[in-house]
């Protein structure tokens, strides 16, 4: 696997106080953070483009997404202040594309698509919380805009273990390769 800097983005998702602060599994939300800033890291000494992903609404929460549903949201009411703050361990770059996204996918409604094109990028490696949410729905909406995804597995969490190895297992081989951290960064060329 060779990743050539030039064409490849991280897209990190969702590394915000009130996503990382949640218990998750197989990788604590503190490996998570520490593998992606770790990639994020590297992609900035090559100058390869980062893409910091964060949800968030407006204050009146008229853009929340609320239809009837079995399983309620996580997190419903209003959201402390810093909820949807970026964590510090990020070490957030000016030449980082931030991108808010007010669902689970970062495509959707965002101009995620058009800064990845204006920059050549044709392959993506992304990590992030949770790998069934936020990670899953951005990785299959990549797909579709034809993106070679790579999923740096033990750089995502879900919120169960079984969540994160259906993904693992089942969707995320069907649409790109799922690697380690270590394969990422020993792939990343400059």
């Amino acid at each position: 696997m060779d990743l050539d800097a030039r064409t490849t983005a991280l897209v990190v998702i969702d590394l915000q106080r009130g996503i990382v602060s949640r218990d998750t599994k197989p990788h604590s939300a503190a490996d998570v953070v520490a593998r992606c800033a770790r990639m994020a890291s590297r992609f900035r000494e090559l100058q390869a483009t980062v893409v910091l992903v964060n949800v968030a609404y407006s204050a009146d929460d008229g853009d929340r997404l609320t239809p009837m549903t079995d399983a309620p949201p996580p997190v419903s009411g209003p959201l402390p202040p810093d909820w949807s703050e970026l964590v510090p361990e990020l070490e957030q770059s000016p030449n980082d594309i931030l991108i808010t996204k007010h669902q689970w996918g970062a495509f959707y409604g965002t101009e995620l698509d058009l800064q990845l094109r204006r920059r050549n990028v044709r392959s993506i490696v992304i990590g992030g919380i949770a790998t069934n949410f936020g990670v899953e729905s951005t990785a299959r909406d990549a797909w579709e805009r034809n993106y070679q995804i790579y999923f740096a597995e033990d750089a995502m969490a879900g919120m169960s273990a079984e969540a994160h190895e259906f993904a693992i297992r089942n969707i995320f081989p069907r649409i790109g390769l799922v690697r380690s951290t270590e394969d990422v960064l020993a792939a990343l060329k400059s």
